[in-house]
């Protein structure tokens, strides 16, 4: 008697991804002077010190804030700097105080999901098996009480945090936590008090002014003229180190954005607004610009466009993409392909090998004529935590090594630069099912398909809108109009749908030579009896008995 049978979570649908909706570029400022580099660093340090001061006071009013203590806090910043100075600040302290809020709430989640699994799993008798869906119990009375410590640690932590966000308390340190904690362990991240005090001060310089549209340049805070002169507005305290008129100052250097340069020329030129960011590399000492501005939101293709010329799924794995090509009937056309990167190492590294692998990604699927990448919609928050997962370290590492958030940004933002959509399908049970249904029909001698081929090409199916099994059963032949046609895949005008299918070997679907042939079949007679028929000679036919 079979079991009962496992119930399924809901599919959700899929759907192409929004366009970027910003631009972001960098050049070096080479060429600086020494004594620019000095007013850089006092601006930097004066407008940084007014940032922690709007900070502090923005963190106190918690959820007090309104807009007439907004306009307190601007008005008290004007006469230290400058009224787009001030405007800046207080938007800057805005935007990290709502993502300081947005980290607090996720870290509720992730407390309310341990302390969920450890109630689960204590309530469990101990050396109680699990199953996929849920974990069983503790496999000793000593990991039992262990946990049990934890839950109360975790508890308590959840009570504390969830006091902070009810009064609307956030815990912020401009320049950086990490950096923060770096400096009780300068052994280990081989610093010196000095140099962590250069890296400790850049990080908490303020050097960005937001762009204004009508402005000559977008700009009238750090202004970028067409040929790249680079001036600023100097703070009020220090206007007399201004070089130019208006309290202005001059750097000696020029910038030339090589990327997107003619794009941002154009909106110099057409006085639409540009923010630009000046910092300091402490590590490399480089001083660098950049430039943002918005661009309206990409009017993503209709769903049916983006499947017309079929589709690339695309697997994301730890260390590689798995892809493969499909037609518009979700057919795997090909060999799959892979593209590695190797995330150890800085986030510099692992910043660009995810920018290689995607640009090999996105080239390939270029050369295939594809219009659309089927990616899945992945979303690992819950799949993370230790309590889940707690002896199977190495799959955590696994789970938590896979760039969900990044890689979805950038290869959203770089697919819309070469022309192509993104579209994102439910990750529910691709592994599984791609492994049953494609992995064997799909491995050959000279090729083996491997679970994240299998994957890939169960994505791509659901990206087009096709189920993952590759052929449903045939319909009885009494109810062949009730039950439909024989394929999955075939479309209402499709010749020969209600077809039968060709046989599965080779060598049927080649055409037989007529001439100098040889047939032998089970019901032909034999050899002796038709040669003595062609000579004319009587032959009794053998009798067919019957019992």
């Amino acid at each position: 008697m079979a079991g009962p049978r496992k119930v399924l979570r809901r599919i959700d649908a899929s759907f192409v991804s929004l366009g970027p909706s910003g631009v972001t570029v960098r050049d070096r400022l080479k060429g600086l002077t020494p004594g620019d580099e000095e007013v850089l660093r006092l601006v930097g340090g004066h407008l940084g010190s007014l940032a922690s001061r709007d900070l502090k006071t923005r963190c106190a009013d918690g959820l007090a804030h309104s807009n007439d203590t907004w306009a307190v806090r601007k008005r008290e910043l004007t006469p230290l700097s400058s009224s787009r100075w001030a405007g800046s600040v207080t938007k800057a302290t805005h935007d990290q105080w709502a993502l300081s809020r947005r980290g607090q709430a996720a870290h509720v989640d992730s407390l309310d999901a341990g302390i969920r699994t450890l109630r689960h799993r204590l309530s469990l008798p101990i050396g109680e098996k699990g199953t996929k869906r849920a974990p069983g119990g503790y496999r000793s009375r000593r990991e039992w009480f262990v946990k049990s410590r934890r839950l109360a640690v975790l508890e308590e932590r959840y009570a504390a945090v969830r006091a902070d966000r009810e009064a609307g308390v956030v815990h912020v340190v401009r320049g950086g936590r990490r950096l923060l904690n770096t400096r009780h362990h300068l052994d280990a991240a081989q610093l010196t008090e000095a140099e962590w005090r250069q890296r400790w001060e850049a990080a908490r310089w303020f050097l960005s002014a937001d762009g204004e549209s009508g402005k000559r340049y977008g700009n009238e805070t750090i202004r970028v003229t067409p040929d790249g002169e680079v001036s600023i507005k100097l703070p009020a305290p220090l206007a007399r180190y201004a070089n130019a008129r208006n309290g202005r100052y001059v750097l000696a250097a020029k910038v030339a954005f090589a990327h997107r340069g003619a794009e941002w020329a154009d909106r110099v030129e057409g006085n639409r607004a540009v923010a630009y960011r000046i910092h300091l590399d402490a590590t490399r000492g480089r001083w660098y610009l950049d430039a943002a501005w918005t661009r309206p939101v990409v009017r993503t293709v209709p769903l049916a466009t983006a499947r017309a010329n079929g589709m690339v799924g695309v697997d994301t794995n730890a260390d590689h993409f798995a892809a493969w090509r499909l037609d518009v009937h979700g057919n795997p056309l090909g060999n799959p392909k892979r593209f590695p990167y190797d995330l150890s190492g800085t986030a510099q590294h692992r910043d660009a090998q995810i920018r290689h692998a995607i640009t090999q990604l996105l080239h390939w699927a270029k050369r295939c004529g594809v219009a659309a990448i089927g990616l899945e919609n992945l979303d690992f928050a819950d799949e993370k935590t230790r309590e889940k997962h707690g002896r199977n370290k190495r799959f955590r590492q696994l789970i938590s090594g896979i760039p969900t958030g990044r890689l979805k940004a950038r290869l959203v933002s770089m697919a819309a630069e070469t022309g192509l959509s993104i579209v994102a399908a439910d990750p529910a049970y691709t592994s599984v099912w791609g492994a049953q249904h494609w992995q064997k029909p799909l491995a050959t001698p000279r090729r083996t398909t491997t679970r994240h081929d299998s994957a890939a090409v169960a994505i791509g199916r659901r990206a087009l809108g096709h189920p993952i099994r590759r052929r449903t059963a045939p319909p009885p032949h009494h109810q062949s109009d009730g039950a439909g046609h024989r394929t999955a895949q075939a479309g209402p005008g499709d010749r020969g749908r209600e077809g039968t299918r060709h046989p599965a070997t080779d060598r049927s679907h080649e055409p037989r030579a007529r001439t100098g042939t040889t047939r032998t079949r089970a019901t032909s007679a034999p050899k002796t009896v038709r040669a003595a028929r062609s000579a004319g000679t009587w032959v009794q036919d053998p009798l067919l008995l019957t019992v």
